[in-house]
């Protein structure tokens, strides 16, 4: 199963109709995605507005893959996973965000070994065939992925504003 989210703030039509479109070519690969408020449908592939947190990690943990803009609570929930994560960052010249820091943020996440930036359908299309053809990843295995120093680092930044002191 392939997992989506864009997140609950802004539409982000461009990567669930690539998603869509994949999933049309891919039939036999269930995808779920979280769309946030939308008028929008999308014929293959079940779609929830809003998902509650526990509903949300049940999903992230039966998911193969992870689908996402390059927000940082979905980024913070592959690391500790280890699911293979593939970005489409929201650009802000197509009206998907105020602002490029999703390009920025997905720029820095590419150098970690489970995480792919796509920038357009074909390059969401390429990631997604390419990781369905790998071994699917072990449970708890995100502790090799990055370091837990990191992960804490940012949880602390986004979700307890604080931001931990550098060290000497």
């Amino acid at each position: 199963m392939i997992f989506a989210t864009v997140g609950t703030q802004l539409p982000f039509h461009r990567l669930l109709l690539a998603l869509d479109t994949w999933a049309a070519l891919n039939p036999s690969v269930q995808v779920v995605a979280q769309t946030g408020r939308t008028s929008a449908s999308y014929n293959h592939m079940r779609t929830f507005p809003q998902m509650d947190q526990r509903q949300f990690a049940e999903t992230v943990a039966r998911a193969r893959v992870v689908v996402a803009h390059a927000g940082m609570g979905t980024i913070l929930t592959a690391l500790e996973t280890g699911k293979p994560l593939i970005l489409m960052p929201r650009r802000a010249d197509l009206g998907e965000h105020r602002n490029d820091h999703q390009i920025d943020t997905a720029a820095e996440m590419a150098s970690l070994s489970n995480v792919t930036v796509a920038a357009d359908t074909q390059a969401l299309c390429t990631a997604l065939n390419r990781a369905m053809s790998m071994p699917p990843v072990q449970a708890g295995r995100g502790a090799d992925v990055a370091p837990p120093q990191l992960i804490e680092a940012v949880r602390s930044f986004i979700w307890a504003d604080q931001y931990p002191q550098a060290r000497p």
